[in-house]
């Protein structure tokens, strides 16, 4: 009804179909990512019988456990230097790398292509903190290299893995490929035409590349640092298995919930200051770029070849991706067979012990059952994000093409929102989903309704983002077509849109229901007995030391979802803009 009635008066573009949309999305948003960060605001000024008290506030704020600098004289920082510290670094790294494996990839004859794009799948369908795990067994005080070198070359056994440098590695190795995807299309993207110039006017290929295409560049090196500071901030379950002493925001606030303290108050602190830290990123990339164009494709014709690397250029980029190769290629050798030997680098005798205890099947009187321990939280995870899958593409595409195809009043600030919920980090989700649906009118805690949600709110952003670059290669005239025959929006979208869409919406299932599958941060304090996740039946394995059933669980879910990567592109196809290749029958 008021959709119906705000569209008699002239808002979205006067139909109800549109504006219904426009009060769908932007109400789920208000209630799912709005609310609950205001929750977190609201509960960071209160105390814990709920009275105002910016007093407490300011001085859980300025607290010396979160601003300390006791590092310059041998003791700890405080979290929130730790966290920037890190992610810097890691930021840093991971877009130097990306960029050395994209000039590889794009920019010579090297066959690593189909290495690296297999490489970089990878991280999308592992489970974050299955990386830190692995590194323990490879690096930690009994690990297989450790071991070694201790045999054999006399390296005392340390604890170096456990801290700063052991969460930078493993989180290095895990967004190293999103900085790589980030790059080499924006690498291959560069018009040639440009380098050639400078090739004509005699420039060496070190001028050419520092001062035609290092520019150039800028805008795909700012996401990829952007991507790794922000990950790297957001990130929850590396810190927790391999972090030791070194502790950053993410991991303050899940002990400030579930631990002896049970402070919400000081969790919604350190959410809040998250959420800063993260906002103050985009807002500095956006900055930095300010309203410079780099745009070399123009439809013109512009064919030509793209300068050569300099060779110590070259040389550069293979030193710094061969060991990272290396180090990429022992860690997932040492999740997919850890647990299927008896320790590790020990004692590697083959076994199906570990296998056997989280998947098996035995038979009853009643006839065949799951009696492994891990079967009820996998399918419970398949079951919640094959419920996610469709509602996240649906509420993607349907936001993506109000985004494209409608102007109305106030679309900046729905375009805001939309992308704000990638900017919020996993853990300041699930604290402003605790404080918001734990008690009201709106009681979703120990549901799986509100995991639901989570996955849904999450995952949309990248929804979104591919339903519009797809848009972008679809005529406007096919939708002023339909509009012409007297079709109805809805029936544009739905007869002429959408059956062209069909890559951005499997884009959208896949990540989707992946991400739901290796989600931990957002979802861990959303938990109960009765919906109990893959992700955090892995941990919890881990943090009582059996890494043998953590590492199986770990290596069945990664080859899992690859075949479920596969399957659904398979399934879902490319979509046709041509003519269709079956004969078509004339009736003369």
């Amino acid at each position: 009804m008021l959709a119906r009635e705000l569209a008699k008066r002239g808002y979205g573009d006067g139909q109800s179909f549109v504006t219904g949309s426009l009060l769908l999305i932007g109400g789920a948003i208000a209630m799912f990512v709005a609310y609950p960060i205001l929750c977190v605001l609201t509960s960071a000024v209160r105390d814990d019988a709920g009275a105002f008290a910016p007093a407490l506030f300011l001085a859980k704020l300025t607290g010396h456990s979160i601003w300390g600098f006791d590092c310059l004289t041998g003791g700890a920082c405080g979290v929130a230097w730790n966290s920037l510290a890190l992610a810097t670094l890691v930021g840093v790294v991971t877009t130097l790398l990306g960029l050395a494996f994209a000039l590889l990839a794009v920019r010579t004859d090297l066959p690593l292509k189909p290495l690296l794009r297999g490489l970089s799948i990878l991280p999308i369908v592992t489970p974050p903190f299955v990386i830190g795990l692995a590194l323990i067994l490879l690096f930690g005080r009994a690990g297989m290299v450790t071991n070694w070198l201790a045999l054999h070359a006399g390296i005392p056994r340390s604890r170096w893995i456990y801290g700063i440098w052991g969460i930078g590695i493993a989180q290095v190795l895990a967004f190293t490929p999103i900085a790589f995807m980030i790059l080499a299309g924006v690498l291959a993207g560069i018009s040639p035409t440009l380098e050639e110039a400078a090739r004509m006017l005699r420039a060496t290929p070190w001028r050419i590349f520092r001062s035609v295409t290092w520019p150039l560049l800028r805008p795909g090196l700012t996401s990829a640092f952007l991507i790794g500071f922000v990950e790297s901030l957001a990130d929850f379950a590396n810190p927790l298995v391999i972090g030791g002493n070194f502790n950053v925001l993410s991991t303050d606030i899940f002990f400030a919930v579930v631990g002896a303290s049970h402070d919400q108050g000081r969790a919604a602190v350190l959410a809040l200051i998250l959420l800063v830290f993260t906002l103050a990123a985009f807002a500095v990339q956006s900055w930095w770029l300010g309203k410079a164009r780099y745009t070399t494709v123009t439809g013109k014709g512009d064919s030509g070849l793209h300068a050569p690397l300099p060779l110590r250029l070259r040389a550069a980029s293979l030193l710094a991706v061969v060991p990272w190769l290396l180090l990429t290629i022992g860690v997932y050798g040492t999740i997919l067979a850890g647990g299927f030997v008896a320790q590790i680098g020990r004692d590697n005798t083959p076994t199906m012990q570990y296998f056997l205890t989280a998947f098996s099947v035995d038979r009853g009187v009643g006839g065949w059952f799951l009696s492994g321990s891990a079967w009820p939280s996998f399918l419970t995870t398949l079951e919640l994000g094959l419920i996610a899958m469709p509602i996240t593409a649906a509420l993607g595409v349907l936001t993506a093409y109000l985004l494209d195809r409608i102007r109305f009043r106030g679309r900046d600030a729905f375009e805001f929102l939309t992308m704000m919920i990638f900017a919020i980090p996993g853990t300041v989700i699930g604290i402003g989903y605790i404080l918001a649906f734990n008690a009201g009118a709106i009681q979703l805690t120990g549901t799986g309704l509100i995991i639901v949600a989570a996955f849904v709110f999450r995952n949309m952003p990248v929804g979104i983002r591919a339903t519009l670059a797809s848009l972008t290669q679809i005529d406007r005239g096919l939708d002023e077509a339909s509009l012409m025959l007297r079709a109805s929006r809805a029936a544009t979208l739905r007869r002429v849109i959408l059956p062209l869409l069909r890559p951005a919406i499997a884009t959208a299932m896949i990540y989707s229901l992946v991400r739901a599958m290796t989600a931990v941060s957002a979802v861990i304090f959303l938990v109960t007995g009765g919906y109990n996740l893959a992700t955090v039946y892995i941990v919890g394995r881990a943090d009582v030391g059996e890494y043998g059933v953590a590492i199986v669980y770990a290596a069945v879910l990664i080859v899992f979802m690859m075949i479920l990567l596969l399957t659904i592109q398979a399934v879902a196809g490319k979509a046709r803009f041509g003519r269709r290749d079956e004969a078509v029958a004339v009736v003369s």
